[in-house]
């Protein structure tokens, strides 16, 4: 589907999948492209477009069910810890449109380009990303609030370290990814060069909440980051003490070993 193709049309539906934690793009020439910051393909022969991001998500563009699984099935080699169960978002659009913007997952438009196509993606890709973590993080969350109720109640936690790093581990692996791979907060590169579509951005951003659902995000993260911190500290010191007095006790034993020696030589 080229630009003129593109903007022939009257109604598009966009559907996201998350496949999976990374996406090799390397593999994709260039020529074959019809952009490349995001890289946009097309798909099939009806003009469907699919446009690729390395953090694991496909968006597609006016594409039937079928030909997506069999583009899926073609991208498999190129996935890194594929999901069983990939996230889904979709979005109509719509163009001819005077009044512009985004309401109840619908995106009108005056037309639609390959430009505004690639900005939508964007925006839907990061949503799912966003959505995925929110499961993990909501998963953590649930399993930190009992170790914490714990400490609270007992004075100690069952917990053992390992435990605990790993979710510390879990929480940092989430941020790298969606500060590394997603960029979450960073605009698309598109705008660089269609500054205009800023307001239409801002628009699908407000629809999906992404500044609002990265900052609570961020918040949980490190909520449940410094808890586990604590809670590992808190075991540290406990083997620290423990550790203490085994030393405490060797010492002892030898100075009883060395009275006993002593009065041994004595009385012979």
């Amino acid at each position: 589907m080229n630009p003129l193709t593109l903007a022939s049309r009257q109604h598009l539906r966009a559907r996201a999948l998350l496949l999976g934690d990374r996406l090799d793009l390397k593999g994709f020439k260039i020529a074959d492209c019809l952009g490349t910051t995001p890289l946009t393909i097309e798909v099939d022969a009806d003009g469907g477009l699919a446009v690729l991001f390395r953090y694991g998500v496909v968006v597609f563009f006016g594409v039937k069910t079928l030909d997506e699984v069999r583009f899926v099935e073609t991208l498999k080699p190129l996935i890194t810890n594929p999901y069983a169960s990939p996230e889904i978002e979709e979005l109509e659009i719509h163009s001819g449109k005077s009044a512009l913007g985004v309401q109840s997952g619908a995106v009108s438009l005056d037309e639609i380009s390959l430009e505004k196509v690639q900005v939508i993606a964007d925006a839907l890709s990061k949503s799912l990303v966003l959505a995925l973590y929110e499961k993990k993080v909501a998963g953590e969350f649930d399993g930190i609030e009992p170790l914490a109720q714990e400490l609270a109640a007992r004075g100690k936690v069952s917990a053992d370290s390992r435990t605990l790093l790993a979710k510390i581990g879990n929480m940092l692996l989430i941020e790298h990814r969606m500060v590394g791979r997603a960029e979450i907060g960073d605009k698309p590169e598109v705008l660089w060069e269609f500054s205009h579509l800023g307001g239409l951005y801002a628009s699908l951003e407000d629809e999906f909440e992404l500044p609002e659902r990265q900052a609570a995000l961020d918040r949980k993260l490190k909520l449940i980051s410094n808890t586990a911190q604590t809670l590992t500290d808190i075991l540290d010191n406990k083997q620290l003490h423990k550790l203490e007095w085994y030393v405490i006790g060797l010492i002892f034993f030898e100075i009883v070993l060395n009275l006993s020696e002593l009065a041994r030589q004595h009385l012979f």
